[in-house]
């Protein structure tokens, strides 16, 4: 079996250190996203999306920064970790990277690293109050490489170190800017190996979250410029200037824009020595303009000018750059979204801030990353002059819980913990290979959402943490956009029903229709006098509608939710799994459960959406996963009393009665469920005593027909659609992210086959479920798994002939 990603989607971490793009060798960014680490090329023309997950950190990935080696054939990243553990890894061109190096010296989380280029030098910042000054060791092609920690500054008790900074401040010495926890910075000047504090710049009033050090013009005895971006919204600017007189007094503290502000501006001046030169420390600049806290900031030297890039809590990313004439600083461009489109909450679409901003290798293109763990490209067209938006990646930022294909494997939902519900599908274009992307969001909710299912090619079924289930039908608008971007058909069949798009009202948890207007069409709202003015949240224009490419960010959190039809009420507890029956006229529903009275299994009808009475009586804890058979003869359900029940089709339609159970199916609790396509009724449960069973049912009752072990507790199972090569195709997944395929001849159920996927590309964390893509040719067999560690990935799968 010959088991390769496809595809994969994983949102960024919330934290400004968690990314950083090399400039060098790779050309990748690496981004921290949850314990794992992923690889992008933004600059690549296919957008074939996130390349390669680096897994080897236990917790949430703090920091990650190339280290410049001055080869383009070698590439090291440094990584820190909450699990106080700082990681080296190293790639050659075209291969992976791996983990040559794990340093366990913090005792608490590791923040923040800094490195600086063309030495050996770099720094870390951890919780634990210290700063560690690491020397590399290694040779001239990076085959061998060491680390010796040569020093370490303790900043507590007074304050946790947030961001350091690096810079060369002459031939023999360094400069190491530190803040964090409090308003001032502590700048160290080092003389031979150790680093000295020399001076304390205040004027900030807030943390500090960002520092970086550049040089005003590129050469290399102008002076050292620092930025301090705050939390107190502003940014200063501070100039090292060497010798024993102070540079020309700026100009920019008298500028008539800071008002009264200009006076509390001191510009007090601090000297620092080196061995072989003093240098001055002055305040030089306050930058204005953000309207609430500044992550990050970023230097660059583009066309001849220097500019800053920050960004903000405020929704924006700004380029800063000098007044040539006045000296004053001021913002050239400004990106992100404007004050007014923003929402009070997440399902109003705010995006919550701009956490990372960087600047490609050649300067022309940023990327930022949002609360919503999607990135934001745009790139400059010197044309235009103006910075345009790109086509970018996305992903949940919490654990994935389910995962369903569309009835025609068209396209592909996920939803998890992070509360919403995604879209993929593939942009089918004029290239090589059509590249998956995010096309719609159409649940943004206020509780974690832990299952879903299709239950038709335009309508699907999710339940939530809040006891009930919601059904949402496919508005015009996404159909139009997936039949022009995804060659899907367009529903014909119920077009003239569906709502052109929906939004969520201010105050609610619903998604409500709403209609498109046409571009031109009156404002109703613009006659006072009109007693049926209409809200304007309730109408779109069509042109917001219209795409040429995957949506950006900013249209999948506002524009792409699909209108809610039904609520389904019934359970008690929290929503633990959800199944349709092939024909779409069944939906059977579990929730948590400690007694046989709440771990009952409910089933509605979907033409009126009424509950099938009475619900389903036999498990007496939480039911873990739910399916019908090919047929809808049975529907299989397992759960956490260890037992299997099989249901069979009464007389009646709808009605499901108690035919086969075994409350000992297996020694530890059932987590999995699927029914195999088989002439006679076979089922396959999965447990966490490490196996996965096969069952069928034959006219003397049900009988173990062969367990397939695992390293592991298993915790989800899935079997293809349709026989290959006669041969029954099944997949599973385990607790600690391993991934099983294998086949079976149909003939001989007790002879498994089963390849295990590379751990380099399964998921780091348990998987919580996998499904077979449906209507796919024999050879082209793919899976879509779900997981903990934030992730969705899609694998193809090819049955490789013996």
């Amino acid at each position: 079996m010959n088991v390769s990603p496809e595809f994969i989607s994983i949102g960024g971490n919330r934290n400004p250190a968690a990314a950083d793009w090399d400039n060098a060798g790779s050309q990748l960014l690496a981004f921290g996203a949850d314990n794992t680490i992923a690889l992008w090329d933004p600059q690549d023309e296919g957008l074939q999306g996130v390349q390669a997950i680096l897994s080897g950190h236990t917790k949430a990935v703090n920091a990650v920064k190339f280290f410049a080696t001055q080869s383009p054939d070698v590439s090291v990243l440094l990584s820190g970790s909450a699990d106080n553990t700082l990681r080296i890894w190293r790639a050659r061109r075209g291969e992976r990277f791996e983990c040559v190096k794990t340093l366990s010296d913090h005792t608490q989380p590791v923040t923040r690293i800094a490195t600086l280029p063309e030495s050996e030098i770099f720094a870390t910042g951890s919780s634990d109050g210290s700063v560690k000054i690491w020397k590399f060791v290694h040779d001239a092609e990076f085959t061998s490489i060491d680390v010796e920690l040569t020093q370490t500054i303790n900043t507590s008790p007074k304050y946790f170190p947030l961001n350091i900074a690096l810079a060369p401040l002459d031939e023999s010495s360094t400069v190491l800017a530190v803040a964090g926890t409090r308003s001032a910075i502590q700048i160290f000047v080092s003389r031979e190996t150790q680093f000295h504090l020399s001076a304390t710049l205040t004027g900030h009033e807030g943390w500090i979250r960002a520092l970086a050090f550049t040089r005003e013009t590129p050469d290399a005895d102008s002076d050292l410029l620092l930025a301090s971006a705050s939390q107190d919204k502003y940014i200063r600017l501070w100039r090292l200037h060497q010798g024993d007189e102070l540079p020309a007094a700026s100009t920019a503290l008298s500028d008539p824009a800071l008002g009264g502000l200009g006076k509390s501006l001191s510009n007090k001046a601090h000297w620092i020595d080196s061995a072989m030169s003093k240098h001055s420390v002055t305040f030089e600049a306050l930058l204005l303009g953000h309207e609430d806290w500044i992550y990050q900031a970023s230097w660059r030297h583009r066309e001849g000018k220097l500019q800053l890039l920050t960004t903000s809590e405020d929704n924006s990313l700004a380029i800063w750059e000098s007044d040539p004439n006045s000296g004053v600083w001021v913002c050239i461009t400004r990106l992100g979204e404007i004050s007014a489109q923003k929402g009070s909450t997440s399902a109003t679409g705010s995006a919550g801030g701009f956490w990372v901003g960087l600047w490609s290798p050649d300067g022309n293109s940023v990327v930022s990353l949002g609360r919503t763990g999607s990135w934001r490209k745009w790139t400059y067209s010197a044309a235009e002059d103006m910075w345009a938006q790109h086509v970018a990646i996305t992903g949940h930022v919490r654990e994935v819980k389910g995962v369903s294909w569309s009835r025609d494997g068209s396209y592909l939902l996920t939803t998890g913990s992070d509360q919403t519900t995604r879209l993929f599908s593939q942009w089918k274009r004029d290239v090589a290979s059509p590249s998956w992307h995010e096309f719609s969001r159409p649940q943004i909710h206020g509780y974690d959402l832990n299952c879903i299912d299709a239950v038709s090619n335009t309508q699907f079924i999710s339940g939530a943490d809040e006891k009930l289930l919601r059904v949402f039908d496919e508005p015009k608008g996404v159909a139009h956009m997936l039949h022009n971007l995804c060659a899907i058909d367009f529903p014909t069949s119920t077009s003239a029903t569906l709502p052109d798009a929906a939004n969520i009202p201010v105050l609610g948890l619903s998604n409500k229709a709403i209609q498109a207007i046409d571009d031109d069409a009156p404002n109703q709202n613009a006659d006072e006098d009109d007693g049926d003015a209409i809200d304007p949240a309730s109408t779109i224009r069509k042109s917001t509608l219209e795409f040429k490419h995957p949506p950006f960010e900013d249209h999948l959190a506002r524009h792409l939710l699909w209108p809610e039809t039904e609520k389904l009420y019934g359970h008690g507890y929290e929503i633990s799994a959800v199944a349709v029956s092939k024909s779409g006229a069944l939906v059977a529903t579990a929730c948590r459960a400690s007694s046989i009275d709440h771990a009952v299994i409910r089933l509605y009808d979907t033409k009126d959406w009424l509950e099938v009475k009475p619900a389903l009586k036999a498990h007496s804890l939480t039911v873990t996963s739910l399916q019908f058979s090919a047929d809808d003869e049975y529907l299989l359900s397992v759960g956490r009393d260890r037992q299997w029940v099989v249901w069979g089709r009464s007389t009646e339609e709808a009605m499901y009665t108690l035919k086969h159970s075994n409350p000992k199916g297996h020694a530890r609790m059932i987590l999995g469920a699927a029914w195999t396509t088989l002439e006679l009724p076979t089922f396959m449960t999965a447990g966490r005593d490490k196996s996965v069973k096969v069952w069928q049912i034959t006219e003397t009752g049900v009988q173990l027909k062969a367990t397939v072990t695992a390293s592991t507790a298993v915790t989800a199972v899935a079997c293809s659609g349709k026989l290959v090569n006669s041969r029954l195709m099944f997949a599973f997944g385990t607790e600690n992210g391993e991934i099983g395929v294998g086949s079976i001849a149909s003939e001989a159920l007790d002879e498994a086959n089963v390849c295990m996927v590379k751990t380099e590309v399964s998921p780091a964390k348990t998987i919580n479920q996998i499904v077979w893509r449906p209507g796919r040719e024999e050879g082209e067999q793919q899976i879509a798994v779900a997981s903990d560690d934030t992730s969705l990935r899609i694998f193809k799968v090819q049955q490789v002939s013996s």
